[in-house]
């Protein structure tokens, strides 16, 4: 959508640009007056670039989001001519470096504390409003296009509208056009973002008794018009993300393929594009499971996927970023179109209750996306491959029965400790196979699978006459529980968890920002202040095996218990640590997880971190005697699970959270679907057991430590001034590298809104540091220690830079709005710096940079070769590499596709919109000035 620029510079000056929508339809702020909005043009300019705050990037995006910067810099220059006039005393001449001090100011954020505190204010003073845009009914429709793909042959494509509002973009499905050497490929669109999914399936059977199926799922850098940081600029082995949505693909589809399938069979997905407005994550799962469904490999039914949050005390469907920023709840949700069959996501102390709404919400777009799927099989699906899968011999069942229901049970009298029954039921095994082959010879698989599946009636049987389990615990009974907290002396906070034969070891460290975990995605650099670790050795199950780099399922788990813990953390304004947790696992029988996560909680309790509540969790278990079908109420549900319940059992249930909501869940079942009645009665039996588990940590600690350890470095924030960050910082870093050496502190952060973290052990040195630090952005102090007046800094002497000659610039600095690059070298000595120019984001490219610290990385080049603009109001040098593009005939695409495909192929087949036209200088004035009223 497009507008004139007088009808943006009017839109600007009433204050009505929307907030979240394509259109100017209601005012930023009903609830304040303009002067409120608008109280000054330096509070403007943060407006439009603080990295915090996007309304007002989003209001000047549809007419050209390249120029906001170009407004943002006209209002800057006039803001410094007004202060210039209003501000008294006679200011120190400007050096090169004092100018990249105000080109860093300018770029990133207010000129002043005064503005970054209007805003803070204003942020609390307004909470976010959930605007829910209408859509239309939820409905499916399927065209079959011969001729459309290659070699003339037929697309399919499935169009399916979710009728939920705020969910505006149609789920395309489309197959027969890429891919078709596969058993099957799909590329699932919605919006801007495409993924490519795919299942193959090898020729001929492998002689195992498990099912061979592998998923793998890879976030593409170039979707987000980004290249990998990797040295040789390829996307490398998965990352934490990548590998939480294989787990989420693997988890649904796994039970549904048909016993006996023995076929390697793989799915892979990519995502091609990917637009930054929502998570790719449940799209992977039902492309994948579209592509399974649509194959000859022996699925019994569609699979589908839908994420949900709680925002405003509404339930939505598939939220934006921007929304889950404020969303008490992250909820993916698989399933078929009769029941749930995996359950991933987190909470803000949420009720159960609240729970099985929300997954009731998210199954009934599920149950719509299912009814397309199963029309557009008809239409595009492969006939189900059931003849390579060897039926069990005929008589095999009754025979085990027959001969081994009485060892069983006598194994699962509840007698024996797991090391007994471990070895019992291991020697038992053996015998089976050796006796059963006599008569049944070259079936050692289905003889193992008899067995299992006897051993699985026998103990629901159990528990469902008995009330009692294979442990001889009652089905809601916990097993003895014993925490201790503090058992390592050095490190910052410990804790040992013990419950059953389930133990973890559980540390957790204390630092400052520079500690915090990194993750570079296609939605840019992920900075972690809270992160936790899980690792699980082979020995802690009396066995040897691979120990290195952590597996998909530790991955998984270390996820799982982090979220639970997250919700129950200070936040950053009041505890300015950024937290790790480690947890070992030296035994396991039995949710290993959930026992990290109670370790983990009394780990931080130790450690001194002033938690909201103690966290507890359980994992719960169901029973049934027929796996082949959808629970019922004949299901048996157990709490505190053990590994051998886990493994025969049907589900593995996993709750978290306090006395008074859930913090984090996960479901995995292996029948063919769990009802909505199933898991209400599995919530509130967990929340019993949740609530036996803190009590009994109580007694090791009841609330967090007073104090932190002596061990912990002490760490202080201040603020300063966002025009006076490069003086803390100084040329390549030196004036700040000598405030950590010459102070004896362990790190000095510096944020983009001038928020300064020092972190060290001595408080007397921190305190010498913050007051050195104020005497630096006043204009007073010096290097070290010693104090006394501010010595000149060195300017650049030599030739002045051409206006429009090329040069090859070196990189001094990279920021998010821009890179610093050195075009004429000083002297040899080093005696005066070189000539340093601002190479703005908006000119490193002819095309829309979104992460300028990723774009510059992914080149992997010191230098860039940039025009000299010349000078702007202020005397500031001025570079661009676009124009050097330009030159070399570089153009901006003018969508996807090429070829022989033409431009973009939208879901609802309207032609492309054409580009919005580039705004010339005059038009940016004008827009300027329409804001500058608005403060006036």
């Amino acid at each position: 959508m497009q507008f004139s620029i007088a009808a943006v510079a009017a839109a600007i000056t009433a204050s009505t640009i929307a907030v979240g929508c394509d259109a100017f339809i209601a005012p930023l702020s009903s609830s304040s007056s303009r002067a409120s909005i608008i109280q000054k043009k330096s509070f403007v300019t943060d407006r439009l670039l603080h990295s915090n705050s996007r309304r007002w990037q989003l209001q000047l995006s549809t007419v050209n989001g390249d120029e906001i910067a170009d407004i943002a810099a006209a209002l800057a220059d006039d803001e410094d001519d007004d202060e210039d006039d209003e501000t008294s005393g006679a200011p120190e001449a400007k050096t090169e470096d004092d100018s990249k001090s105000d080109i860093t100011a300018e770029a990133e954020t207010a000129s002043t504390e005064e503005a970054v505190e209007e805003e803070e204010e204003e942020a609390v003073e307004e909470p976010y409003k959930l605007d829910l845009c209408e859509v239309p009914p939820a409905s499916h429709s399927i065209e079959s296009t011969p001729g459309a793909g290659p070699a003339g042959g037929t697309v399919h494509t499935l169009t399916i509208h979710l009728g939920k509002p705020g969910h505006p973009d149609p789920i395309v499905i489309q197959t027969g056009k890429i891919g078709r050497q596969a058993a099957a490929a799909v590329t699932l669109t919605r919006g801007e973002s495409v993924l490519y999914a795919t299942a193959a399936r090898d020729k001929d059977p492998r002689p195992l008794d498990f099912l061979p199926l592998s998923v793998e799922h890879q976030e593409r850098f170039s979707s987000a018009g980004l290249t990998s940081g990797a040295f040789n600029k390829r996307d490398g082995r998965p990352g934490e993300h990548e590998i939480l949505v294989c787990r989420l693909i693997d988890r649904p589809l796994r039970p549904l393929i048909a016993e006996g399938w023995r076929h390697e069979t793989q799915l892979l997905s990519w995502i091609l594009s990917y637009d930054g407005v929502r998570t790719c994550d449940p799209l992977a799962i039902t492309a994948s499971a579209t592509a399974l469904w649509l194959s000859d490999v022996p699925l019994s039914r569609p699979v589908a996927a839908a994420m949900v949050g709680y925002i405003d005390g509404q339930l939505v469907l598939n939220p934006t970023l921007e929304q889950m920023k404020h969303s008490r709840l992250n909820l993916t949700v698989a399933g078929t179109k009769d029941a749930v069959l995996m359950i991933e996501g987190a909470a803000d102390f949420l009720p159960e209750a609240l729970m099985i709404e929300a997954v009731t919400f998210g199954h009934d777009a599920i149950k719509t996306q299912c009814a397309g799927l199963e029309e557009l099989a008809k239409v595009a699906g492969k006939a189900k491959m059931y003849d390579s899968i060897k039926a069990s011999p005929e008589g095999l069942q009754d025979a085990v029965d027959e001969r081994y229901t009485d060892r069983i049970d006598e194994i699962y009298s509840g007698s024996l400790a797991k090391e007994d029954q471990s070895a019992a039921s291991s020697q038992l095994s053996k015998s089976v196979v050796e006796e059963m082959e006599e008569i049944y010879p070259d079936e050692k698989s289905a003889i193992k699978s008899a067995l299992k599946d006897l051993m699985c009636r026998r103990m629901f049987v159990k528990a469902k006459t008995d009330g009692t389990r294979i442990d001889g615990r009652k089905l809601n009974e916990i097993r003895t529980i014993d925490s201790e907290a503090g058992l390592l002396p050095r490190v910052h906070g410990s804790a040992l968890f013990t419950r059953g034969e389930t133990q973890v070891v559980a540390t957790a460290t204390l630092g400052d920002s520079g500690m915090r975990q990194k993750l570079d995605r296609i939605s840019g650099m992920e900075e972690k202040r809270f992160y936790l670790q899980y690792t699980f050795p082979p020995s802690c199950v009396g066995e040897t095996g691979r120990v290195g780099m952590p597996g998909r399922r530790e991955v998984g788990h270390g996820n799982l218990a982090e979220r639970a813990l997250l919700p129950t953390l200070p936040s950053q304004e009041d505890f300015p640590y950024t937290i790790r947790v480690e947890s070992l696992v030296t035994e396991s029988n039995g949710s290993s997880s959930m026992a990290s996560v109670c370790g983990g909680c009394l780990a931080l309790m130790d450690a001194g971190v002033p938690i909201k509540s103690p966290i507890a969790g359980i994992a719960m278990g169901m029973l049934l005697g027929d796996k082949g079908g959808v629970s019922d109420e004949n299901a048996v549900i157990v709490s505190d699970i053990l590994g051998t319940e886990d493994a025969l059992g049907t589900m593995d249930f996993k709750v978290a959270g306090n006395k008074e909501g859930i913090t984090t869940f996960q479901l995995d079942i292996k029948c063919e679907g769990l009802t909505l009645e199933t898991m209400a009665k599995a919530l509130d039996q967990a929340k019993e057991g949740r609530l036996h588990i803190l009590g009994e940590m109580d007694k090791a600690l009841t609330e967090s430590r007073p104090e932190l350890p002596a061990t912990v470095p002490k760490v202080m924030k201040m603020q300063i001034s966002a025009d006076s960050i490069g003086k803390v910082i100084g040329p390549g870093g030196r004036q700040i590298r000598a405030l950590i050496e010459d102070f004896g502190l362990t790190n000095i952060d510096v944020e983009e809104n001038g928020e300064v973290q020092l972190s060290g052990f001595d408080m007397e040195q921190i305190d010498k540091a913050k007051e050195m630090i104020t005497q630096l952005t006043a204009g007073g102090g010096g290097r070290g220690r010693g104090g006394g007046s501010r010595e000149p800094r060195p300017e650049y002497v030599g030739p002045d830079p051409e206006d429009g000659k090329t040069y090859t610039g070196k990189i001094t600095g990279i920021h998010n709005f821009g890179v610093f690059l050195e075009i004429l070298p000083g002297p040899e000595d080093g005696s005066t710096p070189g000539l340093e120019g601002l190479c703005h984001v908006s000119e490193l490219h002819v095309e829309r940079v979104r992460n300028c610290e990723g774009f510059i990385r992914g080149m992997n080049t010191e230098t860039l070769e940039v025009v000299y603009l010349g000078k702007n109001k202020k005397g500031q040098h001025q570079l661009s590499r676009k124009a050097v593009l330009e030159e070399r005939g570089v153009k901006p695409r003018g969508g996807y596709g090429g070829g022989g495909g033409g431009g973009r192929r939208l879901e609802n087949n309207k032609p492309p919109a054409p580009p919005a036209p580039e705004m010339t200088k005059e038009e940016i004035d004008v827009i300027a000035q329409a804001i500058e009223n608005a403060a006036d």
